[in-house]
């Protein structure tokens, strides 16, 4: 679970509701239901435009695995695969099989899996190389809905201060009428403002980052597997991957050696 992500996140509403809460007639204040029908359900619509339902059916998972997703470090990783090595090296390939039901990463143990199985180095590198490629198309999309939400979001805010402004234009005489006018006009900004940079510009960014960090960790998988097929030693295994860790990593895990 990544804390930052949670504490941030509600942090930025504490702060904004605080600050409404403490000002004139309360957050009460900020609450006009025309202007959530607008930014909101305006921003679904478009949405539903842009994007087959299919896609958008997993939005809030893929939306949580900014804060909730664990996934392990690359020096974890090197471990494991090192420990898979050194077994692979001392009681043979299908040995591997006694440890595949430890192994909490599909896409890892699918490697294994094929190892086991017998599959060439070559095979089991297009394979799971071409698996890695459609998991990031896949995540992909939905880093693009979310990227997308953060962009709908403010326009639609854009949108009802315009319907505002005409609506509080039509009659200048009636007070109750400017009133309704300027509350749209500017709570729909404001929502929209809200919804896009204290919740999807910040995730859009958040899933970016562990898209790359999970590129990083297939591609490590992906030699490391690759390296017990062929049956290299454990040591040079190690030394090979640590190709993918960064100089004070590097030292982490020679440190732990």
């Amino acid at each position: 679970m990544d804390l930052n992500t949670i504490i941030g996140g509600a942090l930025a509403f504490i702060l904004v509701l605080g600050a409404m809460a403490i000002g004139p007639g309360g957050v009460m204040v900020f609450v006009h239901i025309p202007s959530m029908i607008i930014v909101f359900g305006g921003t679904i619509a478009v949405i539903m435009v842009a994007f087959p339902v299919s896609d958008l059916k997993p939005i809030m998972k893929v939306m949580m695995v900014s804060a909730l997703r664990k996934t392990s470090t690359p020096t974890e990783q090197i471990d494991r695969i090192v420990e898979f090595a050194n077994l692979a090296r001392k009681e043979g390939l299908l040995a591997l099989e006694t440890k595949l039901q430890t192994v909490e990463d599909p896409f890892f143990g699918k490697g294994i899996q094929l190892v086991i199985d017998g599959f060439s180095a070559d095979t089991v590198r297009d394979i799971m190389e071409l698996e890695a490629e459609w998991e990031d198309s896949r995540h992909g999309t939905g880093r693009k809905i979310v990227d997308q939400l953060g962009a709908f979001m403010p326009a639609f805010g854009m949108i009802g201060t315009l319907v505002g402004l005409v609506q509080m234009l039509q009659d200048l005489s009636d007070p109750n009428g400017i009133g309704l006018g300027m509350a749209t006009a500017l709570l729909t900004t404001l929502y929209g403002a809200m919804g896009a940079n204290m919740v999807f510009i910040p995730v859009a960014g958040k899933l970016e980052m562990v898209a790359k960090t999970n590129q990083q960790l297939r591609k490590l998988m992906i030699e490391g597997v690759v390296a017990i097929q062929s049956g290299e030693k454990p040591q040079l295994i190690k030394e090979k991957l640590k190709g993918f860790l960064s100089p004070p990593m590097r030292a982490l895990v020679d440190a732990e050696s």
